[in-house]
């Protein structure tokens, strides 16, 4: 009996060499899709993603993208699949709408680069206001449980081998929520998407956890929605260490089985027996999103 095929695969025939002959069977492919996020009416956004968690994404875009500042700026959305991709049109507040006019710009890139098509560089960094209010300890124990858990919570990446994660975990380790993506980003942006829906997500700490790498824009993406935790199973880029260490990220990287390193503000990782109570503060940022 053929299992469920999961949401965003797709069966294709493929010939495979195992070694010493060559078998014809089916295989289950993560979808590829053109993405355009359409504001009143105008395109803004085309990304190649994951035809899933559509309306998530939406959200999490607008938020990262410091489109909006709060989800009830977005009036509706709605998915329409198209011949050639899906649009997914958002109804915007026109007060957001005249401010993303001033600065607006075309993003059309592959899976994994949101910033391709920004108009000049200083348009590549948002304005973020540190996060170092948000007093809280995880143990080492907890980041490597959290690791340990993630594969299998990714039931599209389990088929497929394609795809990123990004998990929503608590301050004990538990994952209790995860989005896949071809794109990290695109994972990140229906995480934040989905967590904000949920009532009284923005109080919730946690700890970010990625299966990809590091990236200035996985960073970033944290500190406009008030993260302060950041894992990822691979390592970091420059420049996103850098702008951890400027909005009080703690980032972690290379988390495998027994091994981890923090990279910025490690007063937030300790043993077990160190954690602390502490009064936690707000988040401090610029953008909140309640």
């Amino acid at each position: 009996m053929m299992s469920k095929t999961p949401q965003g695969a797709s069966h294709r025939e493929i010939s495979e060499w195992n070694g010493q002959v060559r078998v014809i069977e089916n295989d289950l492919l993560a979808e590829e899709t053109p993405v355009a996020l359409i504001y009143n009416g105008i395109s803004h956004a085309v990304m190649m993603a994951s035809p899933i968690d559509l309306e998530a994404f939406a959200y999490g875009f607008s938020l990262t993208e410091g489109i909006i500042d709060d989800p009830a700026q977005i009036y509706g959305i709605d998915v329409c699949p198209v011949e050639l991709g899906i649009e997914v049109m958002i109804t915007l507040s026109n007060r957001q709408f005249e401010h993303l006019k001033k600065r607006r710009r075309t993003l059309v890139g592959p899976s994994g680069c949101g910033l391709c098509g920004a108009e000049s560089l200083t348009q590549v960094q948002q304005n973020i206001s540190a996060l170092t209010r948000q007093k809280f300890q995880v143990s080492h124990d907890a980041i490597q449980s959290a690791t340990d858990q993630l594969s299998h919570h990714q039931p599209l990446q389990q088929s497929t081998g394609a795809v990123h994660g990004a998990a929503w975990c608590t301050l004990g380790g538990q994952i209790i929520d995860v989005c896949e993506d071809v794109g990290r980003h695109n994972a990140l942006d229906k995480l934040i998407g989905k967590r904000v829906a949920q009532e009284n997500s923005d109080q919730e700490l946690g700890v970010l956890l990625m299966s990809s790498r590091a990236s200035f824009e996985i960073v970033q993406k944290a500190a406009m929605t008030g993260i302060a935790l950041v894992v990822t199973i691979s390592g970091p880029s420059s420049l996103a260490v850098d702008l951890a260490v400027e909005s009080g990220i703690t980032l972690v990287g290379f988390s495998r089985p027994d091994r981890h390193v923090v990279y910025t503000h490690p007063h937030r990782v300790v043993e077990g027996d160190d954690l602390q109570d502490f009064l936690i503060d707000s988040p401090s940022r610029q953008n909140s999103h309640r």
